[in-house]
């Protein structure tokens, strides 16, 4: 998933797209973009290496209860924050918004059920 954020600027045209805005607009997506694939790089590196901790500590299961959260308002943002008009009727972007939906409430699924 995070590595995906890499394609962001070539796929969403932004050299084009956010050449009207202005220089620290422009910067702030770049940067807030790279911290946001790097935070979400973070969250699968510590599953990978103490899935045991995070299910079997206290800590670990404030944690999941922290990660749920996220991914909960993820997929909200999923459901109310995209409009319709982005994807509705484009079999791709229809696609991707649902397999995220998906995703996102795996996600929830997951972390919330550890805590």
């Amino acid at each position: 998933m995070a590595l995906l954020h890499a394609g962001f600027p070539r796929y969403f045209n932004w050299a084009g797209e956010l050449q009207p805005l202005s220089l620290i607009n422009r910067q702030m997506v770049y940067v807030h973009t790279l911290f946001i694939a790097l935070t979400v790089l973070l969250m699968g590196l510590l599953c990978l290496s103490s899935a045991a901790e995070l299910v079997h500590t206290h800590l670990g299961r404030v944690v999941c209860l922290g990660l749920g959260l996220f991914w909960l308002v993820r997929l909200l943002v999923q459901l109310v924050g995209y409009s319709a008009e982005l994807w509705r009727g484009k079999r791709f972007e229809t696609t991707v918004h649902a397999a995220f939906i998906v995703l996102w409430s795996y996600l929830t699924g997951v972390f919330l059920l550890v805590f």
